[in-house]
């Protein structure tokens, strides 16, 4: 198996088969704009793929949230990742948030 991805804002337990994944930015809920959560989620899923040990991946959130989405305090003063106009407010999704998708999308069922 290769070796875990390094991550900042998320934890990486794999028990036998399974992978667990724990969003830990629980003094934001888990917000996944203002975080790298959705690239570190992107990154596990590639990692994942490389090993073939792993059967299945669980994702969980610390604190009282799974996951809050994005930050709603930001959307509403246009700050952080919803700051500038559409365009850059729109390629910022495909750099970051989208990359979850297209992550799982690739992901190999055994």
């Amino acid at each position: 198996m290769s070796p875990l991805p390094q991550l900042a804002d998320s934890l990486l337990g794999i028990d036998d088969r399974v992978a667990t994944l724990t969003l830990d930015r629980h003094d934001v809920r888990n917000e996944l704009t203002g975080t790298r959560l959705a690239s570190e989620i992107a990154s596990v899923v590639d990692w994942i793929n490389a090993n073939e040990n792993i059967a299945a991946l669980v994702i969980t959130g610390a604190g009282s949230a799974f996951s809050a989405g994005g930050n709603i305090k930001h959307m509403l003063h246009r700050k952080g990742s919803f700051g500038g106009d559409v365009y850059e407010v729109q390629n910022r999704y495909r750099r970051g948030i989208q990359q979850m998708a297209v992550a799982m999308h690739r992901l190999e069922v055994p």
